[in-house]
């Protein structure tokens, strides 16, 4: 943020440079003045960061559930947020219910926040399913397991919303590894060109799996975008208050029809890039340690304590809350039950044709072969 005074006295509030981290939460929970984004999170009141913080530990709660069931032997596979938790909540509750969602395998909590059923979160990782769940039930497309695809799509779906006359936005989740990928530029092109109301939303967790963000991006990640003609806001991604402030400029640009932005939320993971990953092999535990003292949840408690907002009767009650919602989330896991094995021909394409209706027979007849039931 930089502020600037006329010959007149009058005082103006610039919009910070690319490179400048938006923070309103420091990591010790301490409030931080910024004149450009403190009206965006005015309306925020102590329960209301509350109810926040209540999101944050829930699905960091959901998260390490979703790891044990992996481990378990109850999901194939599973991705986790732990440490980005601010910057989905953040982002997701900022959303209206119009907004449609774009999203990578990362963001479970965008989905949680957006209303998904929590079973049909993992059906795709338990391989009940080829597919979560209905995008158009909670206005979010089922997550992108290619690289960078979904950033496309969002701009497709924000063009289609300016074709139609209305000012709904779309926002596109993906990770720093991501920038990386044509589909991300050639997106970025695109929402330039066609001036689509839609959200960039990169999360920069420091790690594209293995290889740290330093190989790839010697600059901030945000100065990108205004070399396509897009402004950028860089954000502590582990301050859901700025998170919440920064998505809301963004969105207020797009529903105005303003166009796109990209925003770069500053965080990190914590975990492996899935749980077939091992990241001691590659991650210096002192650089964890120094991000673990930036915990999003941390700073969100910090500062409700000293306000006196959370009481230890309400943090045992939340606490209590993400257990259930963790045990209910256990529970439709475990129960959800394997399709039938001819169903993976289904819904593959909009009317049934020769090729597939013989791939269909051969594989039936294969199941028979080995004595299991085809239907």
């Amino acid at each position: 943020m930089r502020t600037t005074v006329s010959d007149d006295g009058i005082e103006t509030v610039l919009p910070s440079p690319p490179g400048e981290l938006v923070q309103l939460l420091d990591p010790e929970g301490n409030r931080v003045s910024d004149p450009l984004y403190d009206p965006y999170v005015a309306d925020v009141t102590g329960d209301q960061l509350a109810s926040l913080y209540e999101d944050l530990v829930i699905v960091r709660r959901l998260d390490v559930e979703a790891t044990a069931l992996q481990r378990q032997g109850q999901l194939g596979l599973w991705p986790p947020l732990l440490g980005q938790e601010a910057a989905q909540v953040g982002s997701a509750r900022t959303l209206r219910p119009d907004d449609f969602v774009f999203s990578s395998y990362r963001e479970n909590a965008v989905a949680y926040c957006r209303g998904v059923r929590l079973p049909d979160i993992v059906k795709v990782w338990r391989g009940t399913a080829q597919s979560g769940w209905d995008p158009h039930t909670v206005n979010m497309a089922t997550p992108a397991i290619v690289i960078g695809a979904q950033t496309l799509h969002a701009v497709g779906y924000a063009v289609g919303c300016l074709r139609d006359g209305v000012d709904s936005a779309t926002i596109t989740y993906f990770g720093d590894g991501a920038t990386t990928q044509g589909d991300v530029n050639e997106a970025l092109v695109f929402a330039a060109s066609f001036h689509a109301p839609v959200v960039f939303f990169c999360q920069n967790n420091q790690w594209a799996i293995s290889e740290p963000v330093g190989l790839q991006a010697q600059r901030p990640i945000a100065e990108r975008a205004p070399g396509f003609g897009i402004p950028s806001i860089r954000v502590d991604g582990n301050d859901v208050l700025a998170v919440i402030a920064a998505t809301r400029r963004a969105l207020e640009r797009a529903h105005g029809g303003e166009g796109p932005t990209f925003i770069e939320a500053v965080t990190y993971r914590m975990g492996p890039h899935t749980t077939s990953d091992d990241p001691t092999r590659y991650v210096d535990p002192l650089q964890r340690e120094e991000w673990a003292a930036k915990d999003p949840i941390g700073r969100v408690e910090a500062h409700l304590r000293e306000r006196g907002v959370l009481t230890e009767a309400l943090a045992a009650s939340i606490a209590d809350r993400a257990n259930e919602v963790a045990a209910e989330f256990r529970a439709g896991c475990v129960a959800l039950e394997n399709p039938a094995p001819l169903s993976v021909f289904d819904n593959v394409y909009a009317e049934p044709h020769a090729p597939l209706a013989r791939q269909r027979s051969q594989q039936a007849a294969y199941l028979r072969s080995i004595g299991e039931v085809a239907e």
